[in-house]
């Protein structure tokens, strides 16, 4: 149940909260929506705090469309942002134009942080589809956690959190070659799908081949083709953005792709196999 704020709350959040670009962003000032302090940490998978009553932790949401940018590039900061419903990408972007693409935040998942350090934010966030927001004006998280170090320290999990991820990444892409690099990342998919109450074994991709390229650090050519190849020997299904997931456990342990040789005979006995045990469809056919 989402709780109206006071005339005080909308106030302060109105005053708080100011886009660098009203014609780029989707900030709708007369935020309708809100959520209480226990919605917000179901929200983050942090335990809840019943120290604060809802009048004093309202958290207001905030619409942005398909690609709406949240914040950009030197930008102030003075908000962070938890993903309600919705898929988007963060990015650094070089003198050129080039994007470098840091992360996939969707629903539960905390963004913004980078502009806690400067009090500018160091990279931009880009709605991948239309999302729902959640506001967390940095003052007021600040304040609450100085007279409530429960919820601070929940907070500096979710922040760690995200920081472990990130690592994770890193340490992947210097670690695994091309095919299991893009095999870790559908298995990361489809866990955080499961986190979302989704199905794990059949979701859509909300990001680009090459987006996807840009954040395991591979050319499109690489990940259409090491799709295609997971395609091909029955680890997944492709039908352009929508994947299915047919073996788990090889994605998870996958190391290389087999020679094409060997996937073509692959391929071949699975033929037979499958005619073998469908005889009536060959000779309908």
């Amino acid at each position: 149940m989402l709780s109206m704020p006071s005339s005080d709350a909308r106030s302060e959040a109105s005053s708080t909260v100011l886009p660098a670009s009203p014609n780029e962003t989707g900030w709708q000032r007369q935020g309708k929506l809100w959520s209480n302090l226990k919605e917000l940490c179901e929200l983050l998978r942090i335990p809840t705090t019943t120290l604060l009553s809802d009048e004093e932790l309202l958290f207001q949401h905030v619409q942005f469309k398909t690609g709406q940018r949240i914040h950009t590039i030197g930008q102030p900061f003075d908000t962070l942002y938890v993903v309600h419903s919705g898929f988007l990408k963060t990015v650094l972007i070089d003198e050129f134009g080039n994007e470098q693409v840091l992360s996939f935040p969707m629903k539960g998942d905390l963004f913004g942080v980078d502009g806690i350090h400067t009090k500018r934010h160091a990279s931009e966030a880009v709605a991948l589809s239309n999302c729902d927001l959640i506001l967390l004006p940095f003052k007021k998280l600040t304040a609450l956690g100085r007279t409530h170090a429960e919820f601070e320290h929940a907070m500096y999990s979710v922040m760690s959190r995200e920081l472990v991820r990130e690592q994770s990444m890193v340490s992947m892409l210097g670690a695994l070659s091309a095919e299991a690099r893009v095999a870790r990342f559908l298995v990361s998919l489809s866990e955080r799908y499961a986190e979302m109450g989704y199905s794990s074994k059949l979701f859509n991709l909300r990001m680009t081949r090459h987006e996807i390229g840009s954040y395991l650090g591979l050319t499109l050519e690489t990940v259409s083709r090491t799709l295609s190849a997971f395609n091909e020997i029955g680890l997944i299904s492709v039908d352009q953005r929508s994947i299915g997931i047919k073996d788990i456990e090889a994605l998870k342990t996958l190391r290389r792709l087999p020679p094409s040789s060997s996937r073509a005979k692959q391929l071949a006995a699975r033929k037979q196999k499958a005619a073998a045990a469908n005889p009536s469809h060959i000779a309908s056919a």
